[in-house]
């Protein structure tokens, strides 16, 4: 009997696409074994975690890089470094609850469930523009003696009210501000490991270590200038400061430097085609039924260039049909919008599912009164 099935969890198949609530990724062989190893021996943290961050730093082309206990964890050592720059004397004061005034500047299209770590960090978010544009004068206008950083969401599902990145480090720089960019679910393309920081000029780039990566889900990673992750570095653990709670043992550094290395030698064009011919397969299966429009899209829920079907009803019945595949047998996660389309993808399949996941999809629409014509 496996570990689950001892405490009567039921496994999933993940058609949605790679979540914290699911459990992140699954990794892979190299990944658990890099783990294992690891777990067999004393080591100073201090030294892995450097060698660990240079050798990701130069897989990622970048100059340097730390290892987090996940994005939300890098948003906090982030803003951290920025307060303090480092500076042993203002991280006690932080500590100590001195530290002065912070503001952490953010559009409003780039606010997320995520942000509060923020203010977890000590900081004020301050939001410039509205859900509909912002012009580069707010954002100067908000820049003052208070401010720490500007802080960006990738992503281009959330690039048509704000700013671009490119306009942003522009503006930044006229003012000396540090810019961090989270792009946790960012991953494809491979680029976007140096486009933010490299291309674009910000000073940190934060992904997950857990999702695309397929590295242990309690993983993250902040990568971009070394004199900003030297100061992520006085912030955070084994040192006994504020981030110390953001503890990353050594097995998930393995882990995670690990999936990196191999991120960046599989082949993605290969990777790529085999969910094109997955989600092709789900059009084709799924066109015949009535009352349903089904429709291929070409970016995922985060913005990703990943393929998804889309099937959309006629009326509000989103949360049934979830709750119907949540009764069957395997369960099947899709991705829905709380009212009249569910989404599938095919990115966090394991081998064989994607036949299961197009009968299960079947059978959940059948019991709506959506039947093959």
């Amino acid at each position: 009997m496996g570990f689950y099935d001892s405490l009567g969890i039921a496994k999933r198949i993940n058609a949605a696409a790679y979540y914290t609530a699911l459990g992140g990724s699954i990794m892979s062989p190299e990944v658990i074994a890099a783990m294992n190893d690891a777990s067999k021996s004393f080591i100073s943290m201090h030294e892995l975690q450097l060698k660990a961050g240079q050798k990701i730093a130069k897989l990622t082309k970048n100059e340097g890089a730390f290892i987090t206990t996940g994005a939300a964890a890098a948003i906090v050592l982030s803003i951290l470094a920025f307060r303090t720059k480092g500076d042993i004397n203002e991280i006690q004061r932080i500590i100590d609850g001195k530290g002065g005034p912070s503001e952490i500047i953010v559009q409003t299209g780039h606010r997320i469930p995520y942000d509060p770590a923020i203010r977890l960090a000590g900081s004020t978010i301050v939001t410039v523009g509205n859900a509909v544009q912002t012009f580069e004068y707010e954002l100067e206008s908000a820049i003052n003696p208070n401010t720490t950083a500007i802080f960006f969401v990738a992503g281009a599902h959330l690039a048509t009210p704000t700013l671009s990145l490119e306009k942003v480090v522009k503006i930044a720089r006229k003012y000396k501000v540090p810019v961090v960019v989270d792009a946790a679910a960012q991953l494809p393309p491979l680029s976007n490991f140096w486009h933010f920081t490299k291309d674009c000029g910000a000073d940190l780039v934060i992904f997950s270590g857990g999702k695309t990566l397929q590295g242990p889900q309690s993983t993250g990673l902040i990568l971009g200038k070394s004199v900003w992750i030297e100061a992520i570095r006085a912030n955070g653990s084994p040192f006994q400061r504020l981030a110390r709670a953001f503890k990353v043992g050594k097995e998930e550094i393995a882990g995670i430097t690990t999936a990196v290395e191999r991120y960046i030698t599989r082949d993605h064009v290969a990777e790529f085609k085999s969910w094109e011919r997955v989600i092709d397969a789900w059009v084709a299966g799924l066109a015949t039924i009535s009352g349903v429009r089904v429709l291929r899209e070409e970016l995922n829920e985060a913005g990703q260039p990943i393929p998804r079907v889309a099937i959309h009803f006629p009326r509000d019945i989103a949360l049934d049909v979830i709750a119907t595949l949540q009764k069957l047998d395997p369960i099947v996660e899709v991705v829905h919008d709380f009212r009249s389309t569910i989404w599938l993808s095919a990115d966090g399949l394991q081998k064989g599912e994607d036949v299961i996941v197009l009968e299960q999809i079947r059978k959940a629409l059948a019991k709506h009164g959506f039947k093959s014509l």
